[in-house]
């Protein structure tokens, strides 16, 4: 799912469509909280289903998204606690985090006293 807003962001395209997962539309969901997307909609039905990306650009015309850093991977999985969970990029990023109470962001998740497993960092 990254991969696919990545490449559509550099091709300057308005929106991108991904195949619906409830992990990846909770993901986006706090994507659009924190201001990197403008909208996801899951839309269709059974086997059909998507949701509809809509992706956010600055007025000079760049993008929202600088750039996506995969923290865990299936070959390496990284948890941390909410102590360890320090600020990404001086302030101007952003860690998304799978904790038992869904996926949050890390201000989310330090505000809240939980850790979890963290994805990936944006900015």
């Amino acid at each position: 799912m990254l991969a696919r807003i990545n490449n559509a962001l550099l091709r300057k395209m308005p929106r991108v469509k991904v195949p619906y997962t409830s992990v990846d539309l909770a993901i986006l969901e706090t994507l659009v909280k924190y201001g990197y997307l403008t909208a996801a909609v899951r839309k269709g039905r059974g086997v059909k289903r998507i949701v509809d990306v809509e992706l956010k650009y600055i007025e000079d015309g760049s993008p929202a998204i600088t750039k996506i850093k995969l923290i865990s991977k299936p070959s390496r999985r990284v948890y941390a606690g909410y102590r360890d969970i320090k600020r990404s990029r001086q302030g101007y990023g952003h860690y998304i985090l799978s904790t038992p109470q869904g996926i949050k962001g890390d201000n989310e998740a330090k505000r809240e006293k939980i850790g979890g497993e963290m994805l990936f960092e944006i900015w």
